[in-house]
């Protein structure tokens, strides 16, 4: 039952936009390393062409995946039907994390309408292989809404304070992996920058 395709076509882009959530898979290098596998919402995945995703990476109390594609690229994004006819997209590839201090961050961070979050980096993810499965397994579920806790959380902090957090929490994995810099952790940028 099971597909692979040479690239994002339409009817895969417009089946991904109809997706509320998504999940990103990545692993260090050692054996004895924990495996990450984190759900994603809010509207923050984007298909920039064919071959190449990209989604919001907000700031939050670790940075397994910012550390995992820093030192090895591998992740994959896996999408899966809740509503309609059962279907699970895979794509695999080599991940990239463009943060406020890289070059073609303003450019990537204007593709989204994220008000009220702020973004410690965005993964791009150059594609390599994309499949998909029959989802018979999965459950149906009904979307309500997004919820509000990101943007609470940010409130509550502020931009200082968010910037403090990730400071003491994100430099490096649970693995002791380094994740983002103390430069990039303070080049977090705040929702009041983000919102259109």
């Amino acid at each position: 039952m099971g597909k692979v395709y040479e690239v994002i076509d339409d009817s895969i882009r417009a089946w991904v936009g109809r997706q509320h959530m998504f999940f990103v898979g990545t692993a260090p290098l050692s054996e004895h390393g924990h495996v990450n596998l984190s759900p994603k919402g809010h509207d923050s995945l984007r298909i920039l062409d064919g071959k190449t995703l990209a989604y919001l990476d907000y700031g939050g109390s670790g940075a397994e995946t910012i550390a995992h594609v820093r030192e090895n690229g591998r992740i994959v994004i896996m999408m899966c039907a809740f509503d309609g006819p059962p279907k699970i997209f895979r794509f695999y590839g080599d991940g990239e994390v463009v943060t406020p201090l890289d070059d073609g961050f303003e450019e990537l961070v204007q593709l989204f309408d994220i008000p009220g979050v702020g973004v410690r980096a965005i993964i791009r993810v150059h594609v390599n292989r994309i499949s998909d499965s029959c989802g018979y397994g999965v459950p149906n579920y009904d979307f309500k809404a997004d919820r509000q806790s990101s943007q609470n959380a940010t409130a509550s902090k502020g931009t200082e304070g968010v910037r403090e957090y990730l400071l003491e929490k994100n430099l490096t994995s649970i693995d002791g992996i380094a994740a983002i810099t103390e430069a990039e952790a303070r080049a977090y940028v705040g929702p009041e920058k983000l919102t259109r």
